[in-house]
């Protein structure tokens, strides 16, 4: 972590710590990868200088040419590890993708060694797992989209009661359910505008193309190669390939289903905006009710709001607060005394949600 003067700073730089303004309220919150546009930002606030993790959102390592020498007020080396660790293992990933893009197999290998050490890092630590989609950038989408499907894949099905084995076989179905996708045209893939019903005809066969592209693999289970092929049937019938119900999808992939369809909606995409964590878990509930599993939602459910009376947040109105009272049929819309003193009640003001959990420095 570095702490440098604006001019330093460079498109893709991510904060470490939140952007404070003349007012002391935050302009930027940390974790946010820096565009021209917030770059600008910075300027026009006459902010001075900022903290920034020694690692860019592409991987690369930041170098400025000059850094205050002063130490950081919070954050440790192995927070900034983690998040390195992430984006090189995004970059891989993106090297491995385009040799499958090539016609080159799927090295396994590789894939062990890109993902598992990482899940091994990750999967007992829960806030920095689930705030993984903050780095996720609009270029890179489908090279975060599948580390980040596999290690959430693999955290769920770890508490789900999975063995060690089990659950690293379900975080490598994850890390695979799109590899079909580099069988697809790219400038579908690259399209910054929604697809037509023909682009998207073709971008559902990925999960056929993908269980092509691991079919013949040994050392993965014959469960994980049924993942990438069913992560997109729904449970009544109405998801793709094959139209499939309940019964007959198997386990892994209905962990899959809920990591990737969760993943794409918290994330930032060529063609649609990103949204908060709990507003993307209320509509899972409500517009995935009889097509997702419901005991895997719940756990995701759990693992986001395991907060406790006292805890601050953020809201989507800008303002923050401290959770005062929690309702237990809906965890996510609890009560929020702000930092101005009132009371919002998110049960009744449905428009407010939760934007993300903040954790003291």
């Amino acid at each position: 972590m570095f702490r440098v003067k604006i001019q330093q700073l460079q498109e893709g730089c991510i904060l470490a710590e939140d952007v404070i303004g003349k007012t002391q309220k935050p302009i930027i919150p940390k974790n946010t990868v820096l565009t021209p546009t917030l770059l600008h930002v910075l300027e026009k606030f006459l902010i001075e200088d900022v903290y920034v993790e020694s690692v860019l959102a592409n991987g690369q390592p930041f170098k400025p040419a000059e850094v205050i020498p002063q130490n950081s007020p919070s954050g440790t080396v192995q927070e900034e590890e983690l998040i390195t660790l992430y984006l090189k293992a995004v970059q891989r990933y993106k090297k491995v993708f385009q040799s499958w893009q090539s016609g080159l197999a799927i090295d396994i290998n590789e894939v062990r060694a890109i993902l598992l050490p990482l899940l091994d890092r990750l999967v007992d630590n829960r806030s920095e797992l689930l705030t993984l989609y903050r780095y996720t950038t609009k270029e890179d989408y489908l090279c975060h989209h599948a580390v980040s499907v596999g290690l959430l894949s693999g955290f769920l099905a770890k508490c789900l009661n999975y063995s060690k084995g089990d659950y690293c076989q379900i975080a490598l179905a994850g890390f695979l359910s799109n590899c079909g996708m580099a069988k697809i045209d790219e400038k579908i893939l690259m399209k910054k505008s929604a697809l037509t019903s023909e682009e998207y005809k073709e971008v559902k066969q990925h999960s056929v193309f993908g269980y092509k592209m691991v079919q013949k693999i040994s050392f993965i289970q014959e469960g994980v190669k049924l993942a990438v092929l069913q992560h997109h049937e729904r449970n009544d019938g109405s998801g793709y390939p094959f139209g499939i119900t309940d019964k007959q999808i198997h386990p892994y992939s209905k962990i899959v289903a809920v990591a990737d369809v969760y993943h794409a909606m918290v994330s930032e995409r060529l063609y649609r905006k990103k949204e908060s964590p709990f507003k993307a878990l209320e509509q899972i509930q409500k517009e995935s009710f009889g097509k997702l599993s419901v005991e895997v939602i719940q756990i995701l459910l759990d693992s986001l709001t395991s907060f406790n009376v006292g805890t601050k947040v953020k809201l989507s109105n800008g303002e923050t607060g401290e959770i005062v009272f929690i309702h237990r049929k809906e965890p996510t819309r609890p009560i929020i005394k702000t930092t101005n003193e009132t009371f919002i009640s998110l049960s009744e003001q449905r428009d407010i949600y939760i934007e993300e959990i903040l954790h003291d420095s």
